[in-house]
């Protein structure tokens, strides 16, 4: 029988089996039925095995593969080399879907056969429940910052394209992936209403984990450069004039900040 499949949901989990009930339920809770998810067990020492396993017998759109520990970006790459579907959505285990996303993800790709990715609005819960809010894209944009949620759909075959996840990545790896799969030509589909649901948690902000340790990061922001040169030299071709620029936006942001106006609103502002 061919296959039906037209949605994969894969789920790596790693020392997270106390939200793997939650994130799977909000799967379960799919307007769209025609999906799979692919729970894969990243060698992780607690009783996520378990939990995974009650799944696949609750309904058979489940499917569970056990590895080693090897990293988020080998965990996804092997759910996603298991899975049927023509489309991939990946879901950290401490996450949730609105139950129509992949239903709208589907539509988007239906209805948009150009597009590459479909992205959507990002609700916040756990430490926050605010809306997270990510730039607008466009792919000199994506060069320098991240535009979308590591849960954004995209097409099997791009992934195969460029041959997966960057296993060397130990953060930002979907970031550098959508600088793979994407270039200046490529259509991106973002869903108006808030569908990814991520979870925030109470260790601190990016900000604050940056500080900590800004050797890791900016090692990985050079790795991303170095890997990609050629495409920061063609839509980066002077970096003087983008240190000029930025030194003038930063001089311009503090004309502000001393205005008697601008203070006024801050003020008014903590009071509300």
């Amino acid at each position: 029988m061919p296959n039906k499949t037209l949605i994969s949901v894969v789920v790596p989990c790693y020392k997270q089996s106390h939200f793997l009930a939650e994130n799977l339920q909000s799967v379960l809770d799919q307007t769209f039925e025609d999906w799979e998810c692919i729970i894969v067990n990243d060698g992780s020492p607690d009783n996520t095995e378990e939990i995974a396993q009650e799944w696949c017998r609750k309904d058979h759109r489940f499917k569970y593969l056990k590895k080693e520990n090897g990293g988020l970006p080998s965990a996804r790459n092997a759910g996603i080399a298991l899975s049927e579907g023509k489309y991939i959505l990946p879901l950290d285990s401490d996450d949730k879907i609105h139950s129509r996303y992949l239903e709208k993800i589907c539509e988007a790709f239906s209805e948009n056969p150009e597009v590459k990715v479909v992205t959507s609005r990002i609700q916040l819960f756990g430490a926050s429940n605010k809306e997270l809010k990510l730039p607008d894209y466009s792919y000199k944009k994506i060069l320098v910052r991240n535009c979308f949620g590591h849960c954004s759909a995209f097409k099997k075959d791009s992934w195969k394209e460029v041959n997966g996840y960057d296993e060397n990545m130990k953060s930002f790896e979907d970031w550098e992936f959508w600088i793979r799969i994407l270039d200046g030509n490529s259509k991106v589909f973002k869903i108006p209403e808030l569908m990814f649901i991520y979870r925030k948690h109470f260790e601190g902000s990016m900000s604050n984990k940056f500080a900590l340790d800004p050797d890791f990061y900016f090692g990985l922001y050079d790795y991303v450069f170095q890997k990609h040169r050629e495409i920061y030299r063609k839509y980066f071709p002077n970096p003087i004039i983008a240190y000029n620029e930025n030194l003038i936006l930063k001089e311009f942001n503090e004309k502000v900040k001393r205005n008697f106006i601008f203070k006024m609103y801050v003020k008014i502002k903590k009071i509300l």
